[in-house]
């Protein structure tokens, strides 16, 4: 159970990582196109799905670490 915990968040630390810099790379990209008045900018797309992509994996990383901490 621990060893499979321990590849889990391995595995999922790596996505976050990659999803995270994937997430940098397009936010680079936008700020260079926008205006300078510009007002809210809402995410669409893309970046909707990169986001919430991030949160989950973020969540199942900290619940992970915690339970890891628990059982351990």
């Amino acid at each position: 159970m621990l060893t499979f915990l321990k590849i889990l968040e391995i595995v999922v630390s790596i996505l976050l990582i990659a999803v995270v810099l994937i997430q940098n790379k397009n936010v680079t990209l936008n700020l260079t196109s926008m205006g300078g008045g510009m007002g809210v900018v809402t995410k669409r797309g893309p970046e909707k799905v990169l986001q919430i992509t991030t949160i989950a994996l973020g969540t199942v990383f900290i619940l992970i670490a915690i339970l890891l901490f628990i059982l351990y």
